[in-house]
């Protein structure tokens, strides 16, 4: 595609990495056939192609308009488009440039720009897990529809000291999943100690930053990665970890760009590509263990598993999950469309509500045709988000594991 930039794009690195980007899409349109909001709303703008040549216009010196901010709202960041592009289009990092410099230049009304500041702020609230315990104890007196956006709230357990372990990896200490579902952190200690490794928290981490970059706030989103890489650095530099683990796709997809957001920053650059260098989704680890781990698991449950987009299309990690799922020997049931997204994407449910929910229904429906016991996934959101439209219990497949390994005689 060729380009030629405004004087005051042309100049900036978000300019330069834009234009790099942009030149490399040749208009083929075989994204459009897997993206999600096209196939919702037919509409070509609705699409990467289409999102491509806006954000193209804005670089030249057209002046964007609400119209503009909406279709770039309306993307889910699955980054699909990128799994199915033969020219290698970064597209998920091209349309955060576009959002950014959009945002910059058209304002948002005042209902849509408190919306997002106040789900922002009370993701990441001191507050939203006493909130959300409160909401899981008065679960049973809300009405249907509010119900079903509370998870049901249970027992995390007993928690295995990590000093007996040679092995030692760091956790993503992490925000909504603690509040909302604290058993997969727990569920997450207790597996890696079931094959020897010991799982801690780096006291200062917290939240990878995802929320905030993806709710008008790139900044503070910046200053997040680099508290995080702060708090991990000299456990790090001091080789006492191996591995920083990731158990929900999300995030950890979040960390693997932090040697990206970071490369300008003379302080934080090679820090960042060192930190990178080591996450791992717990899949990763759990997977040389899997026959191990099977001697102790009952066989034949029939699962199917929604892989998240932060986790086939980010990380490329679906078929080492998968394979690990029925080497662990859950009964996996096919269902079709498997890449396309489930209409989660953190705060998008939230915010477009309605393409979510067609998005949400049309993959419960493919899954359904399978008959499977239980739902299987690897991100917090996809997990609650697919739960709010079924009476299948839907679980990350470390907590299901865990609970099997729990009832199973203890190893010898």
């Amino acid at each position: 595609m060729q380009t030629n930039l405004a004087s005051w794009a042309s100049d900036t690195d978000l300019g330069k990495e834009a234009d790099a980007i942009l030149r490399r899409c040749v208009h083929c349109g075989f994204c459009t056939a897997t993206c999600p909001t096209y196939q919702v709303l037919g509409d070509e703008l609705d699409s990467p192609r289409g999102r491509i040549y806006l954000i193209k216009q804005v670089l030249e010196g057209k002046e964007p308009t609400q119209s503009t901010q909406q279709h770039l709202d309306r993307c889910l960041t699955c980054r699909n488009c990128e799994t199915t592009c033969p020219s290698g289009v970064e597209y998920g990092h091209l349309v955060d440039i576009g959002r950014k410099i959009v945002d910059e230049r058209v304002r948002r009304s005042w209902a849509d720009k408190t919306k997002r500041a106040l789900l922002r702020r009370a993701m990441l609230s001191p507050m939203f897990a006493p909130a959300m315990r409160f909401g899981q104890a008065m679960r049973g007196l809300l009405p249907e529809a509010l119900k079903r956006k509370v998870p049901e709230r249970r027992d995390a357990g007993v928690l295995p000291p990590i000093a007996g372990h040679d092995r030692q990896v760091l956790m993503l200490a992490g925000c909504v999943q603690p509040a909302m579902m604290p058993t997969i952190d727990a569920a997450t200690i207790r597996v890696l100690d079931a094959v020897g490794i010991g799982a801690r928290i780096a006291p200062g981490a917290g939240c990878c930053g995802a929320v905030s970059f993806h709710l008008d706030a790139q900044d503070e989103a910046v200053a997040q990665m680099r508290a995080n890489v702060d708090a991990w650095w000299p456990l790090v530099q001091d080789g006492k970890v191996e591995a920083i683990v990731m158990n929900a796709s999300g995030c950890g997809a979040m960390v693997k760009e932090y040697a990206h957001h970071l490369r300008h920053d003379p302080a934080y650059a090679q820090k960042a590509a060192d930190i990178v260098a080591l996450v791992r989704d717990v899949a990763e680890i759990v997977a040389p263990h899997a026959d191990r781990l099977r001697a102790r698991l009952p066989a034949g449950t029939r699962a199917a598993f929604h892989p998240p987009c932060t986790l086939q299309h980010w990380q490329g990690l679906r078929p080492l999950s998968e394979q690990l799922l029925a080497d662990l020997g859950f009964e996996l049931q096919p269902f079709a469309d498997k890449h396309l997204c489930c209409g989660s994407a953190g705060a998008y449910s939230v915010l477009n509500p309605d393409i979510a929910l067609e998005l949400r229904d049309r993959k419960l429906a493919a899954i359904a045709t399978g008959s499977p016991d239980v739902i299987l996934s690897a991100n917090i959101g996809c997990i609650g988000h697919l739960q709010s439209g079924t009476d299948t219990p839907v679980r990350h497949w470390v907590e299901v594991v865990d609970e099997q390994l729990r009832k199973a005689p203890a190893a010898e």
